[in-house]
């Protein structure tokens, strides 16, 4: 037997060594979108994966074979040589199926390895196999042990350097480091492996063939084609994926900033691993009523204005995201409770300096809640859901301000949850109750009507304010079954004084803005008269200036129809704080309502825009009622400015049916 000698074309070895170093970095890049990704996608990219770095391995261990010239003519088999192929891709198939999940133990890191090493194995074994040349292959088992050794060291640095670096940016220097080093490992552990491979012939040996037959540059040009092809497609596919869908998928189309996905995403991959961070919740002031009524279009453009005055915050520390319509998040690591105050305030700042849109000068305030972590939570849900309760807390405490978290806000939000599931069994249960109070006429001293008002008698909790549960029932939409209920029972009561003899006073109802938006406001009404028998004369309707901001010719449209049946309409809490001047003669009204803070306060200002709307009212014929009257100097000052009739505490806290009676009697002359 004699030893055939042989020699490697060094740019062959060279070309294999990168090919290698390639398949490692595009497969670590790969790694990361299998343990973000989910569903269907998370097994296409563990696919895409699995056939990179097995293809990668393979490719190289062909190159370096190519590499090697014998004086013989050498042959492959087709066949064999696919399946070594396979047995490279499927190996890394299951090593990557078994280190897919987020936290991966020992025990999934040794069995990956075992079978990633054990496919790299079987790979280059079954590849020399397919080698078809006049010689017999014998392996040295020294460098035999040694190859099979280093293909384990080589799978397990590779597996630990995915997790390692599975979270890291593509362009990190440690990425490309730890590329180097595992195709240094591959490519460390084919030549060890061909340095165990001994090829004996038989004498005599074969006349040697010509040297473009040794070297078969088209089959080495058809491999490098091939290798490259498929890894510039997976090079491409992750361009694709990080600047196109990536950026369709984690980026907000309105204004560019994050979304809720990356900032899952972030907290996953940052804020959990900081050892403190705050979230600041932001939702901005004002914002539906400038998107009802200028229009979506210039609501769309603030929201994109908003986000670029946050975009000032970004830093290497600091992330904006985009929740969705008027609401973002601020999530700052490394941050303390003062610097959380500080970045807050200036958020603050920021927000509320003009807007110029569309020739639009718009002000707006945002409200800002913060959390902390790990003070008030480490995972995302809980500090999201602290943070959002803190700035309820800001916009419900005046708006244009910052809230920190505490306990009681928690408290404070389980009792609104257990509010809100109670709220929709209370209506069937019968905890709800109308109580009435008085107006009073001082011209003739005598009064002339009432006004019903909700209450609601918890089981547990007593008895609930409508501040606390009316803006609950208006989230939930129950609040137009609520109103449903007080005009049947407003209605029901009043007939029934009716018909006990006492005397006949209209009764009014308070109208969400709800049920305007229902367009079941004329049912409502109709059903409730005919169901108990009320003259419509008896009954009053009163809606809030707010209203103003709505469709006004979709409002004047249903007011008619109410009016049609005889019913007197009411708008209440006039001067309240939106300008309805410029609208009020559009509305049927019969009368108008001042608001109590216009009178409680002894302010000659307040008490000149009283005169200003008293005499307004009296030019547009309509009856003046002021609210919120509690002392003789206030009743004075009315009388004198020419209204007489009144609502407050002076004349009668509001009360219970059962009380109605004994109050007239002891009122009436």
């Amino acid at each position: 037997m004699i030893l055939l000698e042989g020699y490697y074309n060094k740019w062959i070895v060279l070309l294999s060594f990168v090919i290698a170093v390639v398949a490692s970095y595009s497969a670590l890049n790969l790694a990361s979108k299998i343990s973000r990704a989910q569903g269907r996608s998370q097994i296409t990219w563990l696919i895409a994966g699995s056939c990179v770095m097995g293809s990668g391995v393979w490719s190289m261990h062909f190159v370096g074979m190519l590499a090697l010239h014998l004086t013989v003519k050498v042959h492959y088999d087709i066949g064999i040589t696919v399946l070594s192929m396979l047995a490279s891709i499927v190996a890394s198939f299951i090593a990557f199926y078994i280190t897919m999940p987020k936290q991966v133990g020992w025990k999934n890191i040794g069995i990956g390895g075992f079978f990633m090493a054990s496919g790299i194995v079987a790979m280059h074994y079954t590849g020399m196999s397919a080698m078809q040349l006049p010689a017999q292959v014998v392996y040295d088992s020294y460098y035999w042990c040694l190859s099979v050794l280093i293909a384990f060291a080589a799978s397990y640095s590779a597996l630990l350097l995915f997790l390692r670096f599975r979270h890291t940016p593509s362009s990190s220097w440690w990425k490309w480091t730890s590329a180097v080093v595992m195709g240094t490992a591959i490519f460390g552990m084919h030549y060890t492996a061909m340095k165990s491979s001994q090829f004996w012939c038989v004498p005599p040996v074969p006349e040697a063939p010509p040297t473009d037959e040794i070297f078969n540059p088209a089959l080495l040009a058809g491999v490098t084609v091939s290798t490259f092809f498929i890894l510039m497609v997976s090079l491409g596919a992750m361009y694709f994926d990080r600047h196109v869908l990536e950026k369709m998928a984690y980026r907000d189309q309105l204004t560019g900033l994050p979304n809720r996905y990356e900032l899952n995403r972030y907290f996953d991959e940052v804020v959990e691993k900081s050892k403190e961070a705050a979230v600041l919740f932001i939702d901005l002031d004002q914002f539906k009523t400038i998107n009802d009524t200028l229009g979506h279009d210039i609501g769309d453009l603030l929201v994109q204005e908003a986000g670029r005055r946050l975009q000032l915050f970004l830093n290497e520390k600091q992330q904006v995201f985009r929740l969705g319509g008027d609401e973002f998040l601020v999530v700052a690591n490394e941050c303390g409770r003062q610097q959380a105050e500080e970045l807050a305030s200036r958020i603050l700042e920021t927000i509320k300096k003009p807007y110029h849109l569309e020739g639009n000068e718009l002000y707006i305030t945002a409200s800002v809640g913060v959390s902390l972590a790990p003070l008030h939570g480490s995972d995302r849900g809980t500090l999201l859901k602290r943070a959002d309760t803190a700035m309820y807390t800001a916009k419900g405490s005046g708006k244009n301000r910052y809230r920190l978290f505490d306990t009681d806000m928690d408290q404070r939000l389980i009792r609104r949850m257990e509010l809100e599931k109670d709220l929709r069994k209370a209506l069937e249960h019968g905890e709800f109750y109308l109580v009435y109070q008085p107006k009073w006429n001082v011209a003739i001293d005598q009064p002339v009507g009432w006004e019903a008002l909700m209450r609601w008698r918890h089981p547990k909790l007593g008895i609930i304010a409508p501040g606390e549960f009316i803006p609950i029932a208006e989230e939930t939409g129950a609040i137009n079954a609520m109103t449903r209920w007080v005009l049947e029972e407003a209605c029901r009561q009043n007939k029934a004084w009716k018909d006990e003899g006492l005397r006949q006073l209209p009764v009014s109802v308070n109208l969400p803005v709800h049920v305007f938006e229902s367009q079941n406001l004329f049912n409502m009404v109709r059903d409730a008269l005919n169901l108990t028998g009320l003259s419509p004369a008896l009954l009053e309707l009163e809606i809030t200036e707010t209203i103003v901001l709505y469709d006004v010719a979709d409002i004047n449209r249903q007011l008619q129809e109410v009016k049609a049946l005889g019913v007197r309409i009411s708008l209440d809490d006039f001067g309240s704080g939106y300008s309805s001047l410029g609208t009020i003669d559009q509305i049927p009204i019969d009368t108008l309502k001042i608001d109590r803070h216009l009178i409680d306060q002894d302010s000659p200002s307040k008490r000149a825009i009283a005169r200003a709307i008293i005499t307004m009212a009296s030019q547009l014929e309509l009856e003046l009622v002021a609210e919120g009257v509690e002392s003789e100097d206030q009743i004075q000052f009315l009388r004198t400015s020419g209204c007489n009739i009144m609502q407050g505490f002076y004349y009668g806290k509001p009360m219970e049916p059962s009380e109605i009676e004994t109050w007239l009697v002891c009122q009436v002359v």
